[in-house]
């Protein structure tokens, strides 16, 4: 997805800036018909030419109010009757696609390209006849596309689909090591495992040995090329999907049986959603500004943009406007927090804020330094203004975030508050280990630095803006200590550490990570830790797919979970803390942001 062409934009002190000179980005839908042209024009007219109204007594005639010159609007009733026909082609397409491999390319294609969400129902029914379908292909890349679409629908699946891809002795037979398309959907379909599938882990090492053997040498045509080495990096499961989506529109028009209907909506929807996102983008980075200057911590770091862009993971949709921004303003102050406590505090004030944090209220102020205190009240305001924010069917799920309560009803507000509590706990837990010089074992490091990661607090978010769609069993498998959170959490606290240990970075305020722990504790080498730590990050994915399967009538919330989960290698992949050094995300955020698809 490079570009030759500067971006528009700059980001300084935590504000998106336009670039001087540039071209102003333009509306990318053709919302005129073709050929059509119209100059708008919105400057200010003056008083005097707006209109003149006269001051007379009651008995002078009616006043005559000058007649303005304004061009009459070029957009006319168009948004009021905007349904724009390629919707309407693509929902005939899901009624006339009886065939059970031409309903799951169209399923595959619909998810790939970003444009799922507007069509949910129709997947769904898709999916559920694909499901309850007799299903048989001597094809391994519709066997393997049938075995992916249903369990990542948490949908069970048995391995023994691949069985007959096998000869006598038990191994895939030789015939399929020749056919790049099929191995590439058999190693993203394996990728889908859980604990104890040793057919699958087979089926993935097959794959990935044959794959690799196919690069370079001109071997591999386009765009299968370009996939196949996506896919060897990360395996699509596992991909920031907005981003592949990108990838995925510049390839589907080159793929034999394509459906122009469904590239073109794809693009147009890209565009549309990406003036929204650009807007958003604009209104937090100047929140972000005016915070900064509140809370004066300069030793914070400025990450407003990355913030969002973990939050648009997880809620892309136009209609979750309000849940992505309170997302992306929660990791602002745990940031905020983050660094206070690593970076600047000493042992005495971290605890001071514990206590203030603890407390929840304006006069626990009084404990705080003169530094920590519109840092403190500035996060009282912001949880107060998110309750409100929040619709009154969400309320109930609102307030989870100070200490865990069982048994009893509870916000989602208060469970954010009770969770953003706990998080300040094992903040002040780490810092004591590193005060009093204390190593803890390997296990004991990751029982408290898998919570102190923050996934328990974003977690909870996953059930904002769903609203009745979100039942007591949902809330609880997200805002709980389950498989789930903990899968998501160790996910992210290994490959965080990864980054930090290959990057050299520790803080003040840090004791040995997970990677150092694991040296210590059994005297081994970095390669022999970080080879056991990656063994255990792919148990925890498998993890997650054992709950998305368990959890089928959760489905919406373990998908969030998911997203969450899959956000983490989008910013700690290739060993680098991308969210840290923002620099690894300049261009993904031009083209995500600004640069709108071509149509």
């Amino acid at each position: 997805m490079s570009t030759s062409i500067p971006l528009p934009f700059f980001f300084s002190d935590g504000v998106v800036h336009a670039r001087i000179g540039h071209r102003p980005i333009q509306p990318s839908v053709g919302l005129l018909s073709a050929g059509a042209t119209a100059k708008v024009s919105f400057r200010r007219q003056s008083n005097a030419h707006r209109h003149a109204a006269h001051v007379v007594s009651s008995e002078s005639i009616t006043p005559v109010k000058e007649v303005s010159s304004f061009e009459p609007s070029v957009w006319g009733d168009f948004f009021i009757n905007y349904d724009p026909k390629p919707l309407q082609d693509v929902r005939i397409l899901f009624e006339t696609h009886n065939d059970t491999a031409k309903k799951m390319h169209l399923v595959d294609a619909v998810q790939r390209l970003g444009i799922d969400h507007l069509f949910q129902d129709e997947i769904n029914n898709a999916i559920s006849d694909i499901k309850e379908s007799e299903f048989t292909s001597s094809s391994l890349h519709e066997v393997a596309l049938h075995f992916r679409l249903l369990r990542e629908h948490g949908i069970w699946v048995s391995p023994d689909a691949f069985k007959k891809f096998k000869g006598e002795d038990g191994r895939f037979i030789n015939t399929i090591a020749n056919e790049p398309r099929a191995l590439l959907s058999l190693y993203n379909a394996a990728h889908l495992l859980v604990h104890d599938e040793p057919e699958l882990e087979e089926a993935m090492s097959f794959a990935r040995h044959h794959l690799e053997s196919m690069r370079g040498g001109g071997r591999l045509k386009a765009p299968l090329d370009n996939q196949i080495n996506r896919a060897l990096h990360l395996p699509l499961p596992r991909t920031y999907k907005r981003v592949e989506m990108l990838h995925y529109m510049l390839e589907y028009g080159q793929e034999e049986g394509h459906i122009v209907v469904l590239l073109d909506l794809a693009k147009l929807e890209f565009n549309l959603l990406q003036h929204v996102h650009l807007k958003e983008l604009k209104a937090l980075s100047q929140w972000w500004k005016d915070l900064y200057g509140y809370v004066e911590l300069s030793h914070v770091r400025d990450r407003a943009v990355e913030s969002y862009l973990w939050s648009y993971a997880q809620f892309y949709e136009e209609n979750l406007t309000v849940t992505r921004m309170i997302l992306a303003k929660i990791i602002v102050f745990i940031v905020l927090m983050d660094d206070t406590y690593d970076d600047r505090a000493t042992i005495e004030e971290c605890r001071k804020l514990n206590k203030a944090i603890q407390r929840w209220d304006e006069s626990a102020i009084s404990l705080l330094p003169e530094y920590m205190k519109k840092l403190y009240r500035a996060l009282l305001n912001y949880f107060r203004e998110t309750e409100a924010q929040v619709e009154a069917s969400d309320k109930y799920r609102v307030a989870c975030m100070k200490k865990e309560q069982t048994g009893s009803d509870i916000s989602l507000q208060r469970n954010r508050t009770l969770h953003f509590q706990n998080l300040s706990t094992y903040y002040l837990q780490e810092f004591e280990w590193m005060h009093q010089n204390y190593n803890p074992g390997f296990k004991e490091r990751v029982a408290l630095s898998t919570l102190s990661i923050n996934v328990p607090v974003l977690c909870v978010t996953t059930t904002d803006g769903r609203g009745d769609a979100v039942t007591k069993e949902s809330f609880e498998l997200a805002t709980g200590r389950t498989s789930a959170v903990i899968a998501c959490a160790k996910i992210m606290r290994f490959m965080n550490d990864i980054a930090a240990f290959k990057s050299g970075r520790k803080n003040k305020g840090e004791a040995t990570n997970t990677v150092e722990c694991y040296m210590n504790e059994h005297k081994v080498t970095s390669e022999v830790a970080l080879d056991k730590i990656g063994s255990m990050i792919e148990s925890e994915w498998r993890t997650l797919n054992q709950v998305h399967c368990d959890h089928h009538q959760q489905f919406l919330v373990v998908q969030r979970l998911m997203k969450l989960a899959i956000s983490v290698p989008f910013f700690y992949d290739n060993k680098k803390d991308a969210y840290t050094f923002s620099k690894y995300l300049h261009e993904i955020v031009g083209n995500l942001f600004v640069n709108p698809v071509p149509l």
